[in-house]
C-alpha cells in the first residue's frame, strides 16, 4: 500500500499524524508529508482510518499487489 497527501487540499490539521504516527508528519509545510513510502502491513488499517478520517479528504490510497 502507499499513501499520498494533496498539498492543495491539506490544511495541516494533524488528524493523520494523529491516527498514524509512523506514515504521516506534520513538518514547517502547510501540509502533512508521507513519511513511510511503501506503508508497513502493520501500519495500514490505520492509514485508512487516516483517509477516512480526514476533514479536507486530502488522503488517497493506491493498493500494491
Amino acid at each position: 500500500m502507499r499513501a499520498f497527501i494533496d498539498p492543495d487540499t491539506c490544511l495541516g490539521c494533524g488528524v493523520c499524524e494523529s491516527i498514524a504516527p509512523k506514515v504521516f508528519r506534520l513538518g514547517v509545510e502547510p501540509y502533512a508529508k508521507v513519511i513511510a513510502d511503501p506503508v508497513p502491513q502493520a501500519d495500514e488499517a490505520k492509514v485508512r482510518e487516516a483517509e477516512a478520517s480526514c476533514p479536507e479528504q486530502a488522503i488517497s490510497i493506491e493498493e500494491q499487489n
